[in-house]
C-alpha cells in the first residue's frame, strides 16, 4: 500500500508528556467518571433520611415510597393496627420508626450485602415492632378512629408562637384519602416554609449590600 494514503497510525498517550496541572485535571475527570460509573452499577446507598430537611419534590417521593413500603409490609408480616394503625402518617413518631426501618431493609437487602443481613434486619425489625406497639398505645391510634399525638405543654417551657396540637379524636373512614390529603398538606407547608426561606436569605443579601454601599 502506497503509504502516502495508508491511514494514520493512532499516537499513543502518554500523561508524562503533560503538565502536571494538567495531569491532575485528567485523573480527576477519570475518577469522577469512574465513580459515576461504579454508583450506576451498584446503585445508591440507602442513607438515614432527615424528614425536615427534605424539598417539597422528595417530601412528596418519599412519603409515596414509605407508603408503598408500609402497605407491603402489613401484609407480609401480617402486621395488626396494634404495630401499624391505618393512620400512622398522621404521628410523626411511627412516620419516622418506619422510615429508619425502610432504609435498614433497603440497606440490609441491597445487592453487595452479606448472607446475614436479611437475619440482621428482621432482628432489627423485632425491636422495630416493639417500639411500634408503644407509640401506638401512645397515641391511641386505632383501626377505626384516630387522634394526633398529645404532646405535654411543659410551663414556660414553650416557644411564645407554639401552638398546642388539636387531640380531637375523628373516624377512620376512608384511609387512601387521608393519606394524600396529608400528602398534599405537608408539601405546601413544606413550599411554604421553603419560599419563607429563601425571602428572608434574600432580604438579608440585600441589606448586607446596602450596609457595604453605605
Amino acid at each position: 500500500m502506497n503509504d502516502s494514503i495508508r491511514p494514520e497510525q493512532p499516537r499513543s498517550f502518554d500523561m508524562q508528556q503533560m503538565t502536571p496541572g494538567l495531569r491532575r485535571e485528567v485523573k480527576a475527570l477519570a475518577q469522577r467518571e469512574f465513580s459515576k460509573k461504579m454508583q450506576e452499577a451498584l446503585g445508591a446507598v440507602p442513607r438515614p433520611i432527615d424528614w425536615d430537611r427534605l424539598s417539597p419534590e422528595d417530601l412528596e417521593y418519599e412519603l409515596l415510597e414509605l407508603n408503598r413500603f408500609v402497605d407491603w409490609l402489613r401484609h407480609r408480616y401480617g402486621l395488626p393496627t396494634q404495630i401499624i394503625p391505618p393512620l400512622w402518617h398522621r404521628h410523626p413518631e411511627m412516620l419516622e420508626e418506619l422510615s429508619a426501618l425502610r432504609q435498614d431493609r433497603l440497606f440490609c437487602y441491597d445487592r453487595q450485602a452479606k448472607g446475614n443481613m436479611a437475619l440482621v434486619w428482621h432482628q432489627g425489625f423485632a425491636a422495630c415492632r416493639e417500639r411500634l406497639r408503644d407509640w401506638v398505645m401512645i397515641a391511641g391510634s386505632r383501626l377505626d378512629r384516630d387522634r394526633p399525638t398529645r404532646i405535654t405543654e411543659w410551663p414556660g417551657g414553650e416557644s411564645e408562637d407554639w401552638v398546642a396540637p388539636s387531640t380531637e379524636e375523628v373516624a377512620v373512614t376512608d384511609r387512601t384519602a387521608d393519606f394524600l390529603r396529608f400528602v398534599e398538606e405537608e408539601v405546601a407547608n413544606r413550599k411554604d416554609a421553603q419560599t419563607e426561606t429563601i425571602d428572608r436569605l434574600v432580604e438579608e443579601e440585600v441589606r448586607s449590600g446596602d450596609e457595604v454601599t453605605s
